[in-house]
Parts: structure tokens; C-alpha cells; sequence
């Protein structure tokens, strides 16, 4: 843990996205212990006011009088926790699938293959509208359809991995002395492509932010009166020319924990690289 932290203090982009990852992460989880006024409570004699930096609403409020700093803070609430429920599903997912298809090879390999293969070449924002839209908008339907549209990325990358590690000595070793192939794949395959996972998790979870925010926008993600950062926008988008801070904050949320997120999975990939531990 020191030599982590020791190595992203050395990383300006990888300190700088830690850190606006660690502030939307620690804003959201502590939301509901702040003095923040309730993020559904409608003031109609409120509505539309500026942002006043020093006064109670420092963001401004929304077109019925809600206070967007408490919904862009309880909104990221909403975001992050289906985003990483999402992540988490996919990446288990695609992590079985991909050591299945890489480790089994043969028939199983090449069914996984092709069905990663039609997947990935169906546009994956038109797949989550139709899943969507035939499911139905609901918080548990966006986490399945987001993990449906991600877990392809770790299947190929996993079995990419597994391809080289099936022909290693102690695979080898475990299958001499009678190991199933359930056994090699749990205890010998698994712990060895969890780097590799959780690198794509990373970078997953950015995706997955602004698809979040796309569904949501579209009215077929998380439904009122939870509070989402796309659902947001969408709601103070007839007011862009005469209320700018509703729109403009949390867009910013938005773009903000995207970059923070790219900033810190992209330092994190070139610190888990085998290649640069001899340089350290």
C-alpha cells in the first residue's frame, strides 16, 4: 500500500484523478449526513434562483425551486452505486466467460467468441435503448442492461490472458496430478487475470457514468424522484438560455468524474503493468 501511494504521488494525472474521484465518492456516500436541504423538496417561490456561492443555495436552485448542489450530491449517489453494481456485473460476467472460453477452448471458445463477436457489432447504446425500452426503466433493468453491454470487453481481454496462462508450468503441474479443470480455473487461472479485470473495471466505469447519464436523459434510466445527473439535464435543458447553472453543474459532475476516473484507470494500468516494476 505505501509503494501505491508512493507511485501515485509521483503521477500528477493519476494524483489529480484519484483525487476528483475520492471527492465525488466521499460528497456522495456523506450527502445524506450533511446539512444539505432534501434533494426532491419543491420551494415554488425558489424556483430559478442563481447560484449564491455564500448564501443557501451555492449552485442555485432548479425550475421548482430543488437545490441542485443537494441533487447533483444525491444524484451522484444514484450514478456511482448503479455504475459500480454494473461494473461489478459485468465484469463477473465476462471474466467467467472469458476464462471458460480461453481455458476450455474448442466449441466452447468459439460459441463465446462469436456471440462477443455479434455483440460488440451491434452499436451498444441502441442495444441498452431496446433493452430498456422492452423491460422497462427501472433502476435493477439499467444495472443488468449496463453489464450486458460491458461484459464483452473483459471476456476478450480475460481470454487473451488465459490463452497464455493455460500453457504455463504450474497449469501444467496441476493437471499432472489429476486437478479438474473447474479446480485449475478457481485457483490457479483466476487470481492471475484479476489485475487485468480490475484495470477494465476502471475504465469501464466511466463508460458506464455517461451511459448512466445518456438513458436517464432519455427518460428510460433511474426514475424520478431519485435524483440522477441525466435526469437533470434533461429537466433544466428548456431553460439553457435563461438558467445556465441548472445544466452547467452537473454537467461539469458529469465530465469531472469521467475525467477523474480515465485520469486514475490510465495511471493505474501503467502501474499493474508487470513491465514497470523493473524501473521502480
Amino acid at each position: 500500500m505505501k509503494t501505491f501511494f508512493s507511485a501515485l504521488i509521483r503521477s500528477r494525472s493519476g494524483l489529480l484523478g484519484f483525487g476528483l474521484v475520492f471527492l465525488f465518492i466521499m460528497v456522495s456516500v456523506l450527502a445524506p449526513w450533511s446539512t444539505l436541504p432534501d434533494p426532491t423538496m419543491v420551494v415554488l417561490p425558489a424556483r430559478l434562483m442563481p447560484p449564491d456561492w455564500i448564501g443557501a443555495h451555492p449552485l442555485g436552485t432548479d425550475a421548482v425551486g430543488r437545490d441542485i448542489l443537494s441533487r447533483i450530491a444525491y444524484g451522484g449517489r444514484t450514478t456511482l452505486m448503479v455504475a459500480m453494481a454494473a461494473v461489478m456485473l459485468g465484469s463477473v460476467m465476462g471474466t467467467t466467460a472469458g476464462i471458460m472460453s480461453g481455458f476450455m477452448g474448442g466449441l466452447v471458445d468459439q460459441a463465446l467468441m462469436r456471440i462477443v463477436d455479434m455483440q460488440l457489432a451491434f452499436p451498444l447504446m441502441m442495444l441498452a435503448l431496446l433493452v430498456v425500452a422492452v423491460l422497462g426503466p427501472s433502476t435493477g433493468n439499467v444495472i443488468v442492461v449496463l453489464a450486458l453491454t460491458s461484459w464483452t470487453r473483459y471476456a476478450r481481454i480475460i481470454r487473451a490472458q488465459v490463452l497464455s496462462l493455460r500453457e504455463r508450468e504450474f497449469v501444467l503441474s496441476a493437471r499432472a496430478v489429476g486437478a479438474s479443470s473447474w479446480w485449475i480455473m478457481s485457483r490457479h487461472i483466476l487470481p492471475n487475470v484479476l489485475t487485468p479485470a480490475l484495470v477494465v473495471a476502471t475504465l469501464e466505469l466511466a463508460r458506464i457514468i455517461i451511459m448512466i447519464a445518456a438513458l436517464s436523459f432519455l427518460g428510460l434510466g433511474v426514475q424520478p424522484p431519485a435524483p440522477d445527473w441525466g435526469q437533470i439535464l434533461a429537466e433544466g435543458r428548456v431553460y439553457i438560455s435563461t438558467a445556465w447553472w441548472v445544466v452547467t453543474f452537473p454537467g461539469l459532475a458529469i465530465v469531472l468524474s469521467v475525467l477523474g476516473i480515465n485520469l486514475f484507470g490510465d495511471w493505474l494500468r501503467d502501474y499493474l503493468d508487470p513491465k514497470t516494476w523493473s524501473n521502480r
